[in-house]
Formats: structure tokens, sequence, C-alpha cells
């Protein structure tokens, strides 16, 4: 199962492709990866890694590997060298996951127009 972000949020239902995994299974494996990242915060920012559209692809593999490609909101974030680490321990704690692969990318640039609604209000733009 592949989930892109190609605009700003990523849509479970509309990016599930053909699985191994059994659909209720592979549905609440998605629900609780989801979840886990939404444990995730930016320090500088009051918002978890989730909303603030920072997550870019989320793979669910066969053998329930995750592979995760996030972002930053800068190249220079302080936390950029342990931000990755939060990022696997909080989705390799998910019941059923085999395992997790966190990749870093800065290509699409992140920019605050991929912040949810959610977020936008908690950062006080909305």
């Amino acid at each position: 199962m592949s989930l892109d972000e190609s605009e700003q949020k990523i849509d479970v239902r509309e990016d599930i492709v053909h699985s191994s995994i059994p659909a209720d299974e592979l549905a609440r494996l998605s629900d609780d990866v989801i979840s886990a990242l939404k444990t995730v915060y930016d320090p500088e920012i009051p918002a978890d890694i989730f909303e603030l559209g920072l997550i870019y692809k989320i793979d669910i593999e066969d053998d329930r590997m995750v592979k995760i490609m996030m972002t930053l909101t800068a190249p220079g974030c302080p936390v950029a060298g342990e931000m990755p680490g939060w990022v696997e321990n909080a989705v390799g704690a998910v019941e059923g996951v085999s395992g997790v692969e966190v990749a870093m990318t800065f290509d699409p640039p992140w920019t605050p127009d991929r912040m949810s609604e959610e977020a936008q209000v908690a950062v006080g733009w909305y």
C-alpha cells in the first residue's frame, strides 16, 4: 500500500493499492500509523508533523515494513538529526508493524500551505 501526499494531506482510503494484507487489517494499520505520526511534534511549532504536512509518503509493504518519506519545515531545523528517530520510534510501536524506515527529503520544500486546517488553527493562522 502506498499513501502519497501530492498536495496537502494523505487520503488513506484513496491511495490504497493491491496488497496481500487483508483490507480490514490494512485499514487498521494505516489508521494506527497515522495516529502514531500525530504523536510526534515539531518542538518549535504547536502542531504534530502529520497535520503540519511534513509526511510526504507512507508505504506499508506486504511484510508490514513501513517506509516513510518526510521533510522538515526548514533544512536547518535544530532537530533534523533527531526527528527521524522520533518518527521511527512512534511508528515502530504500532502493533503489527515489522519495522520502520524513515527517509528525509527537501524536494519539494515544505511550505505553510501544506498545513491542515487543524494545524493552522493550532498555530493561530486560521
